[in-house]
This record gives C-alpha cells, structure tokens and sequence, in this order.
C-alpha cells in the first residue's frame, strides 16, 4: 500500500482496477484472459485481508491529509476495523479488507511474458555495462525504456546512488490442511520509523492462487546486498506467521517449497519516472526505484511510462 498521498497512491489505484478487469475477463491494452473468474491463466485471484499496524491509525500512514480517511476505502470499500480480541498479539489498530488481490508469480509473470511475445516483442538476454554500449548493438534506436531496477545503481552512465537494497527473505511453503481463508499482515510501524530499523518489520501471509502454495514473509534490510539465506531470520518469519495466521499450525509442521531471498530496487525519493533527453542520442524514459511495490504499483507505472513515450514521440499529441 502506498503511503504518500500522491503519485504513488495513483499507481496503485490504476493496478488495483486493471487487475479487477483482468480476473473479470476484460482487455487492457490489449490483453484479455481467455476466460474470466478465480484459476484462470494469468494467475490472479482475490481474497480477504486482515492487515494490522502496532500504532494507532494516525501513525499508520494510510490516511489521506485532505479528508482524514483511509485512502483506499472507497478503491476497495466494506473495509472494517478489527476488534481488540481480533488483533494479533503487539497490534493496535486493524483492517478488514472484504476483497483484493493475491498474484501466483510465476504463472502471472510469464503470462505477461507470452503476451508480449504474441504481439511481436522480442526477447533478447544480453549484459551491458552502460545505456551507451546499446548503441553497438542497436544504433538505429529511437527510445528507450529504462526498467534495470537496481541494475541503474551500477549502470556507468547513469550510476544512480539514491538506489540502494532493501533485503528480504520469504519462503513458499505447501498448503496447510486446514484451508486458509484470507491474508494477513501486520505491518510494525515502530520498527519502520526507528532509525535503526531492524527486524522484525513486516509478517504476511499470502495464499497464492492456482495451488501455488503459501508466501510467509517477511523482513526489510536497508542496504543489504547479501544473496546468501539467513537460517535464523527464516525460523524466526516462520515462527512469526504461525503466530499470525493459526491455519499453518506449528513450524516445525511447514512444508518448505523454496527459501527467497530478494533484493528491493528501494531508492530515496521514490521511483524515477520520467524522460532524459540530452544525455545520449535517443530519450529514455526511466521506471525503476519501485522498492517493494513493484507488483502493486505495476500497471499504474507502466500506464504513466506509456504517457511519457507518446509525449516524446509526438510531442505535439494530446494525451
């Protein structure tokens, strides 16, 4: 969820309703599933959510200053407060969400992959040290989009430094018998504001849909580039989220799938989208720096890159 009553709330409002469409069976910029309702084949589904802050609402950052709501409440609407006996241990202020959204990764990734194939796109796995060694290879292009996310940290021509890491770990874990009827959350505000920042900061539980099994989470590590899987901070995720979600049952009962170690594109100020024009022969249009919002922020982003590109293109359009 976005917390800045700004850009960043758009992006996430826009995907909210273009996911919406797609499970729903509607084109969006050209592409449609092939058949409408939960377990079709972008990997998209919906479910309920309980999400819980250890701060009152007022520190939680999801109101809007204008009217002092909760920005998303109309987006999604039926929200409700939690009860005091429905908050997890630590927590002080709760919400219901009737219904949003739960990706299953993989399959909605290379769906969107195969999409983009069908209409022409080609694929090509290559590493560049700079945007200028793209001229080698294609010297004859017009524009280019700039999505390297902490690839743009290290790139020699634009050696972006307000990037930097946000570590993570998750694991994928099978199924419990007993099902799991909604998603948790519990967001510890106190950890996120404190100067030190240490885990644990975050815990979700999110079912994922078309069998996928069950993402536990999680932990945010500023500037932390280590690749190699933490034993003592995955025991404590997986402690944590049977504590927060009773349908996993203990934790020495998980099954683990798969242990995730990830790398957040985080950077100071937010996402850089917008165009470069003097620096190289062509415009490039940068979006990169979501942090870990990519998923949630990703149709709105792309919807305002496509803005850009049609502005540099034809400058004289209206959009």
């Amino acid at each position: 969820m976005a917390h800045d009553n700004g850009p960043l709330e758009k992006y996430d409002e826009v995907t909210f309703r273009r996911f919406g469409e797609l499970i729903d069976g509607k084109a969006v910029h050209g592409v449609q599933a092939l058949k409408k309702g939960e377990g079709n084949e972008l990997g998209l589904g919906r479910q309920g959510m309980w999400a819980a802050f250890d701060a009152p609402i007022e520190e939680t950052g999801v109101l809007t200053e204008e009217t002092g709501k909760v920005w998303y409440d109309e987006l999604v609407g039926g929200l409700r407060e939690l009860g005091k006996s429905e908050l997890p241990k630590g927590a002080v202020f709760g919400l219901e969400f009737p219904s949003t959204y739960r990706i299953n990764t993989q399959v909605y990734l290379q769906w969107l992959l195969n999409q983009a194939l069908a209409k022409g796109v080609k694929q090509v796995r290559r590493h560049y040290l700079s945007v200028s060694a793209l001229l080698k290879d294609h010297s004859s292009t017009t524009l280019l989009i700039n999505c390297t996310g902490l690839g743009s940290y290290h790139l020699s021509d634009i050696l972006d430094k307000t990037l930097y890491p946000t570590r993570g770990q998750t694991l994928l874990v099978a199924e419990p018998k007993t099902p799991i009827n909604r998603m948790y959350e519990f967001e510890r505000v106190k950890y996120l504001r404190s100067p030190k920042r240490i885990d644990p900061t975050t815990t979700y539980v999110f079912p994922r849909p078309l069998g996928g099994g069950v993402i536990l989470g999680g932990s945010r590590q500023d500037n932390n580039w280590s690749a190699e899987w933490d034993e003592e901070l995955g025991q404590e995720i997986m402690r944590r989220c049977c504590e927060l979600c009773p349908e996993l049952g203990r934790p020495e009962d998980l099954q683990i799938i798969a242990k995730n170690i990830g790398l957040r594109p985080s950077r100071k100020g937010g996402p850089r989208i917008e165009t470069e024009k003097d620096k190289w022969n062509f415009p490039v249009v940068h979006c990169y720096g979501h942090a870990g919002a990519g998923y949630q922020s990703s149709w709105g982003t792309a919807e305002r890159v496509l803005e850009l590109v049609q502005k540099t293109l034809s400058p004289s359009s209206k959009l």
